[in-house]
């Protein structure tokens, strides 16, 4: 299975994005969209759009954290990082930082993006998760 994850679009991404993540079986993106229709072309790709929301979303259309399993690995989705990872689970997602994570802390591998529309300090960014039989095969950064 190959998610495409992004974060932090803030009403904004670079054109070629969609194209981009065609072929994904599904789509997580870890908060701070903004205004909701940027979301339409990502949607239109087909796969399933998750969405959590993030400190800039003023709605309350998403929630805050999504607990999903893929392919017997949980995940834990949020926007604000925790001061530590939830138990159960392989892998926190986060945004906010705008700046691209990929460690491991107390046994749980800490992932993010980076940011696709206002990076600090890096290129923008998103990325490919690949989850296989009970695994996180990689997680691949790419920048745009």
């Amino acid at each position: 299975m190959r998610i495409a994850v992004i974060s932090d679009t803030h009403d904004r991404f670079p054109l070629t994005l969609p194209a981009r993540l065609e072929g994904a079986d599904e789509i997580w993106h870890l908060g701070d969209v903004c205004e909701p229709a940027v979301l339409t072309e990502f949607q239109l790709l087909g796969p399933p759009l998750h969405v959590v929301q993030g400190n800039c979303d003023e709605h309350g259309w998403w929630p805050l954290e999504l607990e999903l399993e893929r392919k017997g690995v949980k995940f834990y989705l949020t926007h604000i990082p925790p001061d530590r990872g939830p138990a159960g689970f392989a892998a926190v997602l986060h945004g906010h930082t705008h700046v691209p994570r990929d460690e491991v802390v107390a046994g749980v591998r800490w992932l993010n993006p980076g940011c696709i529309s206002r990076p600090r300090g890096v290129p923008p960014s998103f990325a490919w998760l690949t989850v296989e039989r009970g695994k996180l095969v990689s997680w691949d950064l790419v920048r745009v």
